[in-house]
């Protein structure tokens, strides 16, 4: 849940979880729906998907028991050279590399490490091992997290309180921030796409996305494509799902990974008559009471905050 997500953000999902599937036994027994409806929010949906793959791998190859070994650990979904690194050092106290983006940040200052990231990881995680120890394994990798927390932090470093300034080049040569070096970034591209917020009284359409892509699995607002181009109101006309008076109710920004996307928001309202005729004819589309909304991932939640009442 932490991975590009701030801890404040996830507590509460991390907390909900564990109330909900407290074992590893019980998370490999849940429906696939209901693991991707509660993570709904926090994004990066395919985290979701290989946790539930990982756990269930745990418990059909391993009897629910975690391996204490990378190799092994790197097998499961959902697990990379980090995690397995962390898991082994934090969970089984066994000498890793374990190797984030706080370690990188002290390796490339003290080694004042001038090749720009991502090129330099292997280098950076060469420097890191040379600081693995077989004693107090766990301890070694969370003191450099620590470190890196409250004194080598990317902006203001307290180079001065450092117990390792002494050895660190970036020190010597009065430029830590400079550290690691990093490529101007590229700016993302923009898309541009309709959300349809059809309503009644009971609640609003939904479907279900395809299991691969971008927020597989996911419930999601009827929506045109994602497109370079705005949509003009004629095209959007001609791919109503419905004709029921609609009107544009807002816009809004949402940011992906690798793009930015704006979407437009049309409303249309049905009568409960109309809207239950509407899910007998499209089997693919369900409804969900407004109190359900949780379930939408934000890029499409975002849409029912034009409306109030539904808020």
């Amino acid at each position: 849940m932490l991975q590009q997500t701030t801890v404040p953000h996830a507590t509460p999902y991390y907390e909900t979880f564990l109330k909900r599937w407290p074992t590893v036994h019980n998370l490999a027994a849940a429906e696939d729906a209901d693991i991707m409806a509660a993570w709904a929010g926090l994004g990066y949906y395919s985290r979701a998907r290989n946790l539930l793959k990982g756990a269930r791998m745990v418990v059909s190859q391993h009897q629910g028991v975690f391996p204490s070994d990378e190799i092994s650990l790197l097998k499961i979904p959902s697990f990379g050279p980090y995690t397995a690194a962390a898991v082994v050092a934090f969970a089984f106290d066994k000498p890793a590399n374990v190797v984030d983006g706080n370690i990188e940040r002290i390796m490339s200052r003290i080694y004042a490490v001038d090749e720009p990231v991502p090129g330099s990881k292997p280098a950076l995680k060469a420097y890191a091992a040379q600081w693995v120890r077989d004693d107090r394994a766990s301890d070694w990798p969370q003191a450099l997290m620590d470190l890196a927390s409250s004194l080598c932090r990317p902006k203001s470093p307290k180079c001065p309180e450092c117990p390792l300034s002494e050895g660190c080049r970036a020190y010597h040569l009065n430029r830590p921030e400079d550290y690691p070096v990093r490529l101007s970034k590229i700016p993302k591209p923009h898309r541009y796409g309709v959300v349809f917020l059809i309503v009644s009284d009971e609640g609003f359409i939904v479907e279900r996305r395809p299991d691969k892509g971008l927020l597989g699995g996911m419930l999601g607002l009827p929506h045109l494509d994602w497109r370079d181009e705005v949509w003009a109101d004629s095209e959007v006309v001609n791919q109503l799902l419905i004709g029921a008076g609609p009107e544009i109710i807002g816009r809004y920004d949402h940011v992906f990974t690798h793009f930015k996307l704006t979407q437009d928001v049309w409303l249309q309202r049905l009568t409960i008559a109309q809207m239950g005729d509407f899910l007998r004819r499209h089997n693919q589309y369900q409804c969900l009471s407004f109190s359900e909304k949780k379930a939408l991932p934000t890029v499409f939640s975002k849409a029912l905050k034009f409306i109030p009442s539904l808020v």
